[in-house]
């Protein structure tokens, strides 16, 4: 047993704050608003993101961060990725200095075109060792539900990446570890922009081909990107690559392919947040810092250069797709 300090009652911080509590740790959940916290240890449950979820006694919310992470093995870091630099600006004091760093966070910093774990080092001053990236097919309902799922935990150390796995194995979730950090982020960060261009399809009516070849392709693209950039071309076979795409493609859940659906029907971003109880889905914001990205790498990424365009050129996804269709024919 050990104690974990979630850094983030979201969705998906709170499903995996409920993880770690069911494989017997003590887990600490801050949340950005007192009320919040407060209604947690109430009624052990997280209404406003997972209403009708039960949570474990063993769960203890707060607002205060010194609080949450006072005495933490393990810190997860479940904020927003183009909020994240803020946040551990504020908390990077108050870290206890051998604990285990672990991002859940799935996206590129705008301007820096940083990964989440390039920027925990940054302002933290950890050594990359001690920085892990945890990943995979994880809707955060369906954890919560306790629907059986795998995860990834990437680190260059691999008796960190082995001491978050026994913290977080239940019997309906299973983490795998891996060493490679780069390949497991650019996987997060990068099936985001293709769940978008998923929906996109999605709101158009457009049917299985078009998903299997949006999927297929999407992958080829990000792998592209991420061996470019040092990752282990094997991990997008896996469940940082492969298999989050997959989920997040293809599940109702995703909340970037709702968004994608949104825009294919003519709402604008602006429109298409206000569906989404006003959250700007991952992708949307991801999809710039990529396609720049992309560029300055040299490398080639059709989709999500289409999906960037939709997202902050103001092109219309039916002229985007005709655009994709079009290019110049080549060997796969």
């Amino acid at each position: 047993m050990v104690g974990v300090a979630v850094m983030g009652a979201g969705s998906w911080g709170t499903a995996l704050a409920k993880v770690f509590a069911d494989a017997g740790n003590t887990v600490a959940l801050w949340a950005r608003r007192g009320e919040l916290a407060e209604a947690i240890n109430a009624g052990h449950e997280n209404a406003d993101y997972l209403p009708g979820i039960e949570l474990p006694a063993a769960i203890h919310a707060t607002d205060d961060p010194q609080a949450a992470l006072e005495g933490a093995d393990i810190v997860v870091f479940a904020v927003p990725s183009q909020t994240m630099r803020a946040n551990l600006t504020a908390w990077a004091p108050l870290l206890p200095a051998d604990a285990t760093l672990v991002s859940i966070s799935k996206g590129i910093e705008q301007g820096t075109h940083l990964r989440m774990s390039q920027i925990i080092a940054a302002i933290t001053g950890a050594n990359e060792e001690r920085i892990a990236v945890l990943t995979g097919p994880n809707l955060a309902r369906e954890v919560a539900e306790e629907q059986p799922t795998a995860t990834v935990i990437a680190c260059t150390n691999l008796n960190r990446a082995k001491l978050v796995q026994a913290a977080c194995a239940t019997l309906y979730m299973r983490p795998y570890t891996n060493t490679d950090v780069i390949g497991a982020e650019f996987g997060g960060a990068c099936k985001n922009v293709i769940a978008l261009a998923s929906g996109m399809a999605v709101g158009l009516e457009l049917g299985s081909n078009t998903q299997a070849t949006l999927i297929t392709r999407g992958l080829a693209e990000i792998t592209r990107l991420g061996v470019e950039l040092g990752a282990d071309p094997r991990t997008f076979s896996g469940l940082a690559g492969m298999g989050d795409l997959v989920a997040t493609c293809t599940s109702p859940l995703s909340r970037n392919r709702t968004f994608g659906a949104a825009l294919s029907k003519g709402a604008s971003v602006d429109e298409a947040r206000r569906q989404t109880k006003g959250q700007v889905a991952e992708g949307v914001i991801s999809s710039q810092s990529i396609h720049q990205l992309a560029q300055e790498a040299g490398v080639d990424m059709p989709i999500t250069a289409a999906v960037h365009a939709v997202c902050h050129e103001g092109a219309v996804v039916k002229d985007a797709i005709v655009a994709l269709m079009g290019r110049s024919k080549k060997s796969e």
